[in-house]
């Protein structure tokens, strides 16, 4: 009883105040959407335009200084919000995802009692009585949870051949945290809503509702343990790729205890050329195993940022893969519907072969452009992109003059602009891992091009396509052939029932539909034929030019019987 006190205790403390959080996040939102509407729509449309445009960049940067503050004294979901906006390098300028990018790390750490109360209650039994020795001091610390280094019980250790193990813990009170967080975003999703220019765009109420599940998903604890298993088993044949194992005896829905695989942080170059890894060869290979996530598998990690990503060096250095991607946090995961992953292995290979039309057209069937749209200057504007920047990567994108940059984006802008363009609702976590896998490999290689990983990856993936529409291509043909051959008997059987009279019929649509059906048997009936005494006539033409001409001509008859009976019923 007292520690489930000291549980709801810590709770309380950890959420605070919820009206007091609720209010101060909706003014947050609403003051700055206030500023937003002033600066972008009503100045301009009273001929302010360049007073606008003159100090946006200090604006920019004044809003992310802002939030930066509020989420790092918030916490809880206001970190996440905060680190999908860094990501999103497309989208928002740098003055804004330069300031929130130190939100992937900062997040002060909860104190160890506080840990411990939790941690004991959830395990039914002291810290002690659980592992032989926990450290105090975590190794990571998150939004929702922390980690800490421990090892397992000698009795633990040998049935699970396991020794040093991280212990992930909530952090108290989260689900109050998380509960409060997301009806602030759900009524800031309403605002938004209201608004042609952002609803025109993406069903924001949706979104939030992904990012709802998502963080509901992330704070169950099981949720994350199953997911890594399916994870395990999709790269399970991929030598490139570890996971840890789960300890499911020390794992609740609030605690998780996992194998310490804790190697080198990705994005930690230094560390990596001591290990004899070269940096620049990980960033291709780590954008693969993301593309094979994303196109193939369609179960990917949604939160690759660097501290959920390390390099893990082999013990072997001569063996064929002389160091492994070693995933962890497997709370943010996604799923791509088949359909959209079809859409996307086609807007891929589009991108690789630089088809401007095609690209449009992926774009279409994935249902980011909606079906309305002209899409005609849309794709002299991916053609124009292709001819001049497709290719190059972001340090060669560096040296491009940027007032090029500027009278390309003002002519390209404007058309993106002026299409109907909006965000699907599983788009939200897709954009994000992306986004991610650009910044990592970036990081890696200053001149890593992304174009050098796709383009392979998109040719095996359009020979893959190319191999199944043969096989449906047989497998219809095959199809249709066995229907023709029945045809004729199920014709005959069909006609008989009339002629006995044993078919009753008594609704004019069905006698229409019955009508037709039998037209277009006739018809197919009168094609075979046809087809077969031509090509026979033709075969025996050679060897007996009497009997050939015969069959050849004979095959008029009924071709001309096919036509006239489509001619006679219409």
């Amino acid at each position: 009883m007292t520690s489930i006190r000291r549980e709801r205790a810590d709770s309380l403390r950890g959420a605070g105040n919820p009206r007091a959080r609720y209010r101060r996040i909706l003014r947050f939102a609403a003051w700055h959407l206030a500023v937003t509407w002033w600066f972008e729509l009503f100045l301009p449309r009273v001929g302010l335009r360049r007073l606008t445009e003159r100090n946006r960049a200090n604006r920019m940067r004044r809003f992310a200084r802002r939030f930066h503050g509020l989420a790092v004294e918030l916490g809880g979901l206001m970190i996440k919000v905060g680190q999908f906006m860094s990501s999103r390098l497309d989208v928002l300028p740098p003055e804004i995802t330069s300031e929130l990018e130190g939100l992937q790390d900062e997040v002060p750490p909860v104190p160890f009692h506080a840990i411990r109360a939790l941690a004991e209650a959830e395990l039914g039994a002291s810290l002690e009585a659980v592992f032989a020795s926990v450290e105090e001091t975590p190794i990571a610390a998150a939004s929702l949870g922390q980690a800490h280094r421990a090892k397992l019980l000698s009795g633990n250790a040998e049935d699970t051949g396991l020794s040093s193990v991280v212990f992930k813990v909530q952090r108290p009170g989260i689900a109050e945290i998380v509960d409060v967080d997301l009806a602030a975003l759900r009524q800031v999703g309403g605002w938004l809503s209201r608004i042609r220019l952002v609803s025109n765009r993406a069903d924001v109420p949706a979104l939030i509702k992904e990012f709802a599940q998502t963080s509901l998903e992330e704070i169950d604890y099981l949720n994350e343990a199953a997911n890594s298993e399916r994870f395990a088993a999709d790269f399970a044949d991929d030598a490139r790729v570890t996971v840890p194992a789960v300890v499911w005896e020390r794992t609740t829905r609030r605690v998780l205890t996992l194998e310490d695989v804790t190697a080198i942080k990705i994005t930690d170059a230094d560390s990596l050329r001591l290990a004899g890894i070269d940096p620049t060869e990980v960033a291709p290979v780590f954008a693969s195993v993301m593309f094979d996530q994303l196109f193939t598998k369609g179960f990917f990690h949604a939160d690759p940022h660097p501290g959920n990503i390390f390099v893990t060096p082999a013990n072997d250095p001569s063996s064929e893969h002389p160091w492994k991607l070693t995933f962890i946090d497997f709370g943010m995961m996604g799923e791509v519907p088949m359909e959209t992953r079809s859409g996307l292995r086609k807007l891929l290979i589009a991108a690789a072969s630089r088809d401007g039309k095609g690209l449009v057209t992926a774009i279409s069937d994935v249902g980011v452009l909606m079906q309305s749209a002209d899409t005609a200057e849309l794709e002299r504007a991916m053609t124009q992109l292709f001819a001049r920047f497709g290719g190059m990567g972001f340090a060669e994108l560096r040296d491009v003059d940027p007032r090029e940059f500027r009278e390309f984006g003002t002519e390209f802008g404007s058309v993106i602009r002026s299409l109907p363009f909006q965000l699907p609702e599983n788009f939200l976590l897709i954009i994000r891992a992306m986004s991610l896998t650009s910044g990592v490999c970036s990081s890696l290689d200053a001149r890593f091009n992304l174009w050098d990983s796709v383009e392979p990856y998109a040719a095996q993936l359009l020979r893959d396509e190319r191999g199944n529409l043969i096989n449906d291509v047989a497998s219809q043909t095959l199809e249709a052939a066995a229907i023709a051959l029945r045809l004729p008997k199920r014709l005959d059987g069909l006609v008989s029932r009339l002629e006995e009279g044993s078919l009753q019929v008594g609704n004019r649509r069905l006698e229409r539909q019955m009508a037709s059906l039998i037209l277009t048997a006739r018809r197919a009936v009168a094609a075979l034929i046809f087809g077969a005494l031509l090509i026979a006539g033709a075969v025996l033409r050679t060897d007996d030019p009497g009997l050939g001409n015969v069959l050849m001509i004979s095959s008029a008859v009924p071709l001309l019987y096919g036509l006239w009976s489509g001619r006679r019923q219409s």
